[in-house]
């Protein structure tokens, strides 16, 4: 069987920034033992398999290891493969995602896209040895999310600096961790770090921004908020807090559209 594959940067107006991700549009859902062989040999943070069912399109997403219950690169590039690709006429694609429910995503005039997202609930909580031993900086805020913790600290440096211990962080019952702190030129930045699902720095996480942009907004006093990924390709965003949403908006760019054999 041959399928065609489009690689996507997403959250980055130019190749070889934001996040790659991978997009198979499939027919009809094929076996997860075999979506799982794509992604692990495609090797990118994410592969994105869809399959549209009348006005909604299906959605599921596998990091080289294992599925995932959210990705919002992979979503952004999906949407790209979508609209630029497959002739999606509208301006609004319906997702629906077996683990998130229902997900959107609306394209601009100027190339941006929005990502409607449910935020994540969260909790705060005491600092854990474990995780503060494995970023190898303590935080001034541990928040835990659906999947992932999230640690605040005082400034961009800081998060900047850090170098975790990544055996680890692999011991860790969770997604990943996010850090985040105040930027200097944006409202706050980040990093993300997930060797448990084969990801040891994702380059850019729209579904991190779902714990993030909640918590930033209401120490921000603000609902609108610019954010950037601190990773070596790095990525930009804006989020949006609308209570039990959240919109995350970013642009993406096309680097290879290809034929595999599986």
């Amino acid at each position: 069987m041959k399928l065609t594959l489009y690689q996507i940067d997403a959250f980055t107006d130019h190749v070889f920034g934001g996040n790659p991700a991978a997009v198979c549009i499939l027919d009809s859902w094929m076996d997860s033992q075999l979506m799982q062989k794509i992604a692990e040999e495609n090797n990118l943070a994410e592969t994105a398999f869809v399959v549209q069912k009348n006005n909604v399109f299906e959605l599921r997403w596998f990091t080289p290891e294992t599925e995932v219950d959210l990705c919002g690169h992979a979503t952004l590039a999906t949407a790209y493969v979508l609209f630029n690709y497959h002739g999606v006429p509208d301006d609004l694609i319906n997702f629906h995602s077996p683990r998130s429910g229902a997900l959107a995503v609306e394209r601009h005039p100027n190339g941006m896209m929005t990502l409607d997202f449910p935020a994540d609930q969260t909790a705060s909580l005491r600092g854990i040895t474990e995780i503060n031993n494995a970023i190898g900086l303590t935080p001034i805020k541990t928040i835990k999310g659906k999947t992932d913790y999230l640690l605040i600290y005082n400034s961009q440096d800081e998060i900047e600096a850090i170098k975790p211990n990544f055996h680890l962080l692999d011991q860790l019952d969770c997604r990943g961790v996010i850090v985040s702190a105040p930027g200097k030129e944006v409202d706050f930045v980040s990093r993300f770090f997930a060797p448990q699902c084969g990801i040891p720095e994702d380059p850019v996480t729209g579904s991190a921004h779902t714990s993030m942009t909640p918590y930033w907004s209401k120490v921000l006093g603000k609902t609108k908020l610019t954010a950037k990924q601190l990773s070596k390709r790095g990525g930009d965003l804006i989020c949006e807090d609308l209570g039990d949403r959240i919109k995350i908006s970013g642009k993406a760019v096309p680097y290879l559209v290809g034929e595999i054999n599986v």
